[in-house]
């Protein structure tokens, strides 16, 4: 048992998911591209609980059992847990996407809720489909 309190899920590849809330970290096991072998990877939950990418990951073999499994698991975990002392209690790290990102939304702001031309592009040829189906069936049962 990782934690006393966890959340287990499957991920659409396949995988499964051990979220620790109190602990602040996530760790999935996948299957890996080789025979009888498994992806662990670990990673921290950020505020709001949203997960941060991978930290750390790891390819272990089945047949090693499972002390084997067990102590990458600690290790990946551990791995996380001191990458999250070096990361600021503001989020993200310093130079990272998420501090990037926000200057680039600021200097959007001001720019208003203009739809582009490209999005009326798509809009128009959405619609004409739509009324080509709608005419073709029209044609063909009128």
């Amino acid at each position: 048992m990782l934690w006393r309190e966890h959340t287990v899920y499957r991920e659409r590849s396949g995988g499964m998911v051990i979220r620790g809330e109190h602990v602040r970290r996530w760790i999935s096991l996948a299957p890996a591209g080789g025979r009888d072998e498994i992806l662990v990877r670990a990673g921290r939950i950020l505020d709001g609980g949203t997960t941060a990418p991978a930290r750390s990951e790891a390819v272990v073999h089945l047949n090693a059992g499972t002390d084997v499994l067990a102590a990458a698991c600690r290790r990946l975990l551990a791995e996380a847990a001191s990458d999250a002392e070096r990361v600021p209690a503001g989020g993200a790290a310093p130079g990272s996407g998420r501090a990037r990102r926000a200057g680039k939304t600021a200097r959007r702001k001001g720019r208003g809720r203009h739809t582009g031309f490209g999005s009326w592009v798509i809009v128009i040829c959405v619609v004409g489909v739509i009324g080509l189906y709608v005419y073709s069936n029209a044609a063909l049962h009128g």
